[in-house]
C-alpha cells in the first residue's frame, strides 16, 4: 500500500510538472488561432469554438518566410563554428600543459559574465570598418562572441573525462595529432558537443540586440527582429504575436528532438562515472 502511494504521489508530482511545462505553449498555440473577439474575455478560454489560421496565412505571404530563412542560416553556421572552435579550444585547455591554461579558463569564465550591451560598440565599429554590416558573416560572428566561451568551457569538461591512452594508442600508431582528434575525441565527445550545439542555436536564434543593430535592411531582418514589429505605443497585437512565436518555436524543438538522443547518452555516461 505504501508503495502505491508512493507511486501515486510520483506520478501525480510528475504530471503537475509537466502540464506546468507545456502549458505555455498550448496557451500560445491556443490564443493563435482565436478569432479577435475570443482574445480579449472576462474569463479566459481554453477550447476555441471558431478557430481561424487567417493569421498563419497572413504571416506566410508576408516576410516571415524570409526572416525565418535569415534566422535559420545564423543560427546554424553559429552552431557548427561554436562546435569546432570550442571543440578544438576545449581540446587545447585539456591536454596541452600550458602555464596559462588555468589563466586562460578564467578569462573565457569571466567574458562570459561581462553584458551585451558592452560588445555592442566596438562589434559594430569594427564591422563597419571590415565591412561586414548588413551581412550573414557579420551577425554570425557576433553570435560566436556569446557562445564560444561557455561551449569552450563544456566541451573542455568532456575532453578531461576521455582517457588520454585512447589518443596516445592512435598515435603510436601513426596517427596524427589531428586525426587522433577526429577519430577518438570527437566520436566520444559528441554527448558535450549536443550539449553545446543546444545552447548555441538557441542562444543565436533568440538574438536580437545584435540582428536589430547589424541587420539595417528589411531583406535581411531576423525572426527576433519581426516580432517587435507587433509591439507598438499605443497596440499589440497579441493573435500576431502568438502566431508567430509558433513558427518562431518550431525549429528549436525540432533541433532539440535531433540532438536528444545525444543528450540522453551524456546524461547516462554521467550517472554511470557518478
Amino acid at each position: 500500500m505504501t508503495s502505491l502511494l508512493r507511486r501515486g504521489a510520483l506520478f501525480l508530482f510528475v504530471a503537475v510538472i509537466v502540464v506546468s511545462s507545456l502549458f505555455p505553449f498550448f496557451w500560445m498555440l491556443v490564443t493563435s488561432v482565436k478569432p479577435d473577439s475570443e482574445l480579449f474575455t472576462r474569463t479566459p478560454r481554453f477550447i476555441v469554438t471558431s478557430p481561424t489560421v487567417e493569421r498563419y496565412t497572413h504571416l506566410l505571404d508576408g516576410n516571415i518566410p524570409t526572416q525565418f530563412r535569415n534566422s535559420l542560416i545564423v543560427a546554424v553556421a553559429t552552431t557548427a563554428l561554436t562546435g569546432l572552435i570550442a571543440l578544438l579550444a576545449g581540446y587545447a585547455l585539456a591536454r596541452y600543459r600550458l602555464r596559462t591554461r588555468h589563466i586562460l579558463t578564467v578569462v573565457i569564465l569571466v567574458t562570459q559574465l561581462l553584458p551585451q550591451t558592452i560588445l555592442v560598440i566596438p562589434l559594430f565599429t569594427l564591422f563597419r570598418n571590415a565591412g561586414l554590416l548588413n551581412t550573414f558573416q557579420g551577425l554570425t560572428l557576433s553570435h560566436l562572441a556569446l557562445t564560444v566561451g561557455l561551449c569552450t568551457f563544456m566541451l573542455r569538461s568532456f575532453v578531461v573525462e576521455i582517457p588520454f591512452e585512447l589518443e596516445e594508442a592512435a598515435l603510436v600508431d601513426g596517427a596524427s595529432r589531428l586525426r587522433a582528434v577526429w577519430s577518438i575525441v570527437f566520436p566520444l565527445a559528441w554527448p558535450g558537443l549536443a550539449a553545446s550545439s543546444v545552447y548555441a542555436f538557441i542562444t543565436s536564434w533568440n538574438e536580437l540586440m545584435f540582428s536589430a543593430t547589424y541587420m539595417q535592411r528589411p531583406e535581411i531582418e531576423t525572426l527576433p527582429v519581426a516580432l517587435q514589429q507587433y509591439f507598438s505605443s499605443y497596440y499589440t497585437d497579441w493573435g500576431g504575436v502568438m502566431a508567430a512565436s509558433v513558427i518562431f518555436t518550431i525549429p528549436v524543438v525540432i533541433f532539440f528532438l535531433f540532438v536528444q538522443k545525444r543528450l540522453m547518452q551524456g546524461m547516462a555516461s554521467g550517472a554511470m562515472k557518478g
